[in-house]
């Protein structure tokens, strides 16, 4: 199930429900992507928390690493200068090769509204070029800043990056998303899924981060913590 494959891909029409929607795309993907792919996509998530690297990803309480990063047109967009204006939502996505990333980021976007109504900002990160950040926002026709964190040096610094197995960078090339490709980068190297309030302090409120990519923060609790703020 890739995004090239863009014919197996029903997109929810109008208003959706992440937790729903995530459901139905894992259904999807075990009858799109060969058994045999999704059995070693299962297989290194089940390491991957086996390894307890989420419990390495910042957490509620602690002061949210800092960044400076350039937007899909090349703009340089800082955590302090949007924190200055009020809370920030923080979103780590692998790139627009992953569907249930494509599926989240659109879910955010259904409910922007709602969180500058609260206000509070909402960026995207994910290690891919500024281009290909650009063909994101434009194909989901996202209005937020969506950042590019090439190399994922700010996402290491959330504590969420790990390498994918050598036994998967084939099966991820002949499903059309080679990651050297889209991130500019030789590495084969991800995210996980990650998802942070900030305060206007500076200080993390919220934070979701899972190894299995196939699930993300329920935008609710994400609303939920900004009332709170």
């Amino acid at each position: 199930m890739t995004e090239k494959s863009g014919h197996d891909i029903q997109w929810p029409d109008g208003p959706f429900d992440l937790v729903t929607e995530l459901d139905r795309f894992r259904k999807l993907r075990d009858t799109v992507v060969p058994a045999d792919v999704t059995a070693r996509m299962d297989k290194a998530t089940e390491e991957l928390t086996t390894s307890k690297l989420v419990d390495h990803v910042v957490g509620v309480g602690r002061v949210a690493p800092r960044f400076s990063l350039p937007n899909a047109v090349g703009e340089q967009v800082s955590l302090d200068h949007l924190l200055s204006k009020g809370p920030v939502v923080v979103s780590f996505y692998r790139g627009i090769w992953c569907p249930f990333c494509s599926l989240e980021q659109r879910s955010l976007q259904q409910h922007l509204p709602q969180i500058v109504a609260l206000g509070a900002s909402l960026v995207g990160i994910s290690g891919q070029t500024p281009d290909n950040s650009l063909s994101m926002a434009q194909k989901h026709e996202l209005t937020y800043e969506v950042l590019s964190d090439v190399g994922l040096a700010v996402a290491r610094s959330y504590g969420l990056v790990f390498d994918l197995p050598e036994d998967l960078q084939l099966d991820y090339t002949k499903l059309g998303h080679p990651l050297p490709l889209f991130n500019g980068t030789d590495q084969w190297s991800l995210p996980l899924p990650g998802t942070f309030v900030i305060d206007s302090g500076g200080i993390i409120r919220f934070a979701y981060a899972n190894p299995d990519y196939t699930y993300r923060a329920d935008p609710a609790n994400v609303l939920a913590t900004l009332r709170t703020l």
